[in-house]
């Protein structure tokens, strides 16, 4: 576990602060690492038109969703990880999503981005563990691996 910490550290000290679509680009693809998933999307939040921007999402176009919609507005929300490894039977699942790409969503993991001033400003979403489903690990690791690259966006933001 201490080595899989050490690896974020690295990674966020790596991070491009002025150029936030290559960022996130390396963002998503290695929070698909740390968890061991299938797809990740960012969600940057844009409180004066109330919505959450995919700003990268693997295999689709961008994506908008408002604040209080779907399992990514209900982390920004609440402020809080949110587990569901049976979407279909959550009711804020947008299954629609799935319908228009023909993509097969079997769990989800979504963690929080917080500013230094502890607001939430994005959302890290991860579609489809590898093996099985998401766990309280998973969790732990993709907390983590939020509060190292937060800083890094955050800056990015300001650019």
């Amino acid at each position: 576990m201490k080595k899989i910490y050490e690896n974020i550290a690295d990674f966020a000290k790596n991070l491009d602060t002025k150029n936030l679509e290559e960022s996130i680009k390396k963002i998503s693809d290695e929070a698909r690492v740390v968890v061991k998933s299938e797809r990740c999307s960012i969600f940057m939040v844009d409180v004066e038109s109330n919505m959450l921007w995919s700003k990268h999402s693997d295999g689709i176009g961008k994506i908008a969703i408002a604040l209080d919609s779907g399992i990514a507005g209900d982390t920004y929300q609440q402020a809080s990880p949110q587990v569901v490894n049976d979407p279909y039977s959550d009711p804020r699942f947008l299954s629609k999503i799935d319908e228009k790409t023909g993509f097969v969503t079997r769990n989800i993991l979504t963690i929080p981005i917080f500013s230094s001033k502890r607001d939430v400003i994005g959302v890290i979403q991860l579609l489809n563990k590898d093996k099985g489903d998401f766990s309280s690990d998973d969790v732990e690791n993709l907390e983590f691996f939020s509060s190292y690259v937060s800083g890094a966006l955050e800056l990015a933001l300001m650019s």
